[in-house]
């Protein structure tokens, strides 16, 4: 599988090469563009920051070219929270996508949207301050009027990136359980 993978608002952690090398390893090729051209952050207010500094409209640019040499081969689109949502915004927009794999974060779904039964699977703590209760099922219900096939997955007690070992967010039983059912799901595609 062809997968294009999108680092959250803490930038291109060693978390993501991890993760992106993990699924080289189940025999995926995977590209993890860099949309912060080199900067990483600390906390998450400092990459939201700077995320805010740069807008919505050029972090989305910056992954439409990231992912457009791909495209033609069939994407998976992933990504880890703020990538999640650049994620499923670039798969929903992509006739030939092949699925979507969102971590720890979902986004607004334009009211035109219209996917084939595309695979989508989220993973996201329980609870999370950033994707609600309510908040998921609300996308949840409007995923399913798009058109996409969708799973949740929600791991109680994580924290909100709970995947990446170097944020105290960290939760190892919740990670290696994401990790066993996401490659699943990518191995059915």
């Amino acid at each position: 599988m062809n997968i294009v993978l999108f680092h959250s608002t803490f930038g291109l952690r060693p978390a993501v090469r991890a993760a992106a090398d993990r699924l080289r390893a189940a025999g995926h090729e995977v590209w993890t563009p860099d949309l912060f051209e080199g900067r990483t952050f600390e906390t998450v207010e400092e990459g939201m920051a700077f995320n805010d500094g740069i807008g919505k409209d050029e972090l989305l640019k910056r992954a439409v070219l990231a992912a457009a040499p791909y495209s033609e081969r069939g994407l998976v689109y992933a990504g880890f929270s703020l990538g999640a949502s650049i994620a499923q915004t670039l798969a929903l927009g992509d006739a030939k996508a092949r699925g979507l794999l969102l971590l720890h974060g979902t986004s607004d779904i334009a009211p035109n949207a219209a996917v084939d039964e595309l695979p989508v699977q989220l993973h996201v703590a329980e609870p999370d301050p950033f994707e609600t209760d309510d908040w998921l099922s609300a996308w949840y219900l409007q995923m399913g009027r798009a058109g996409a096939d969708v799973e949740v997955y929600r791991y109680a007690g994580a924290g909100h990136l709970y995947t990446d070992p170097d944020l105290p967010d960290y939760d190892e039983e919740a990670a290696e359980a994401t990790w066993r059912v996401a490659l699943g799901f990518l191995e059915s595609l």
